[in-house]
């Protein structure tokens, strides 16, 4: 893992790159409160269903994706963001190639 360098101004949809048939993940921050994780999606790529004992903020930074909270889908796009509620499912699927940033809070 490279680590992001800090007090540097930053493009971070820049810190990582789209490969095909792939999700890419950059780790920004971790600390034991929480981290931030950048993801790069291919087309058709997801994230299958699973819950965290925590909520997430997901901030939709280039692209289109589909995500699904507790059954109900929520399509999204560049400029939007959504709450993951603690201990409900959720799902990723990429509409098409698309970016997002992803932090998550455990305090």
């Amino acid at each position: 893992m490279t680590e992001t360098k800090k007090a540097e101004i930053l493009n971070i949809a820049d810190l990582a790159k789209y490969q095909e048939g792939a999700v890419v993940s950059s780790q920004i921050l971790r600390a034991e409160t929480g981290n931030v994780t950048l993801f790069a999606f291919d087309k058709g790529q997801e994230l299958s269903e699973h819950s965290t004992p925590f909520d997430a903020l997901v901030q939709v930074l280039d692209g289109k994706v589909e995500i699904l909270i507790s059954g109900k889908s929520y399509m999204m796009e560049s400029g939007q963001s959504i709450i993951l509620p603690a201990d409900e499912p959720h799902a990723v699927k990429a509409t098409e190639e698309f970016k997002m940033l992803l932090t998550m809070i455990r305090a």
